[in-house]
């Protein structure tokens, strides 16, 4: 009898295999996702073959052209001018990524379990930060920062990004938090856990997968800043994105390898960071945190 049942589901299985429009529809899928895969790997190539070229080799009419010679010079020019600035970039995104992470964890938790009278407006004033583009209030907001003293370059630039994180931080906590069952909020509040207590003895455990989407989200994209570091930075105080504009600048006419291999390496710190942790991000965004 098993054997009988076993067979009849195995029928349809093996029907399906080689069943020609299942194969083609396969086939199909493969080849896009091929296609789109070889589309963005495209200007990787390009930048990766010219960034060992040299200065006569790296033209635009040889792009897709390997190097006639296989240099390092370019390398190590981009090294020597970025270095620096890549070091100022890491001061600059670690702290601001944690900061404004756990402010916006502090925020979803209050908007979410601990409800008061206007949280909903609240929450909608918060969001509203999301949605005013950056360019519309840079000259206010340099003024502002004239006004009150505060130092251009890594500081200012870490006050600018937990400030602009906060909305999407908050979004993504309060959406995440929600999907925490409430027995286990109640639960504490019936042994006599009050709200800082109820955060950090239950909430804030359960809270690692969101805090591993945030912590990528704010560093990939504080990282990649391009507008505050021109407003509020230097060449001598400012974050990688700028001092890679001055080295393609300065070697646009005279050697595109050195600003490719410039690129490469301003780059690389966020491919890192996707390649260690892009599958707790994946975790993270299907745990819940964009629920709500």
């Amino acid at each position: 009898m098993t054997d009988a049942r076993e067979a009849t589901t195995a029928a349809p299985r093996r029907r399906r295999e080689i069943d020609p429009r299942y194969a083609l529809g396969r086939t199909v899928k493969y080849l896009v996702l091929f296609f789109f895969l070889v589309l963005v790997l495209i200007p990787v190539y390009v930048l990766l073959v010219t960034s060992f070229k040299g200065s006569g080799d790296a033209t635009a009419a040889r792009a897709w052209a390997l190097p006639s010679e296989w240099v390092l010079d370019n390398w190590s020019e981009a090294w020597t001018t970025l270095a620096p600035a890549i070091g100022r970039s890491l001061m600059m995104v670690v702290p601001a990524s944690i900061i404004s992470a756990i402010l916006g964890s502090m925020n979803g938790f209050v908007l979410s379990r601990w409800r008061f009278k206007g949280a909903d407006v609240v929450f909608t004033v918060i969001l509203f930060g999301m949605f005013i583009p950056y360019q519309a209030v840079m000259i206010p907001l340099l003024q502002l920062v004239l006004g009150i003293g505060l130092p251009s370059g890594v500081p200012t630039l870490i006050i600018l990004h937990v400030i602009y994180g906060i909305p999407i931080t908050t979004l993504i906590f309060r959406n995440y938090y929600q999907s925490i069952p409430t027995e286990m909020v109640e639960a504490g509040r019936v042994d006599g856990a009050g709200m800082l207590r109820t955060y950090w003895s239950i909430v804030l455990p359960l809270s690692i997968p969101s805090f591993v989407v945030v912590l990528i989200w704010q560093f990939t994209s504080a990282w990649n800043d391009f507008l505050f570091a021109v407003f509020f930075s230097s060449a001598q105080n400012g974050p990688v994105t700028l001092a890679l504009n001055n080295l393609a600048n300065g070697s646009i006419l005279a050697n595109y390898g050195a600003s490719m291999a410039g690129a490469i390496l301003a780059s690389a710190p966020t491919l890192i960071v996707y390649i260690l942790l892009g599958k707790y991000f994946i975790g993270g965004l299907m745990s819940g945190s964009v629920k709500g």
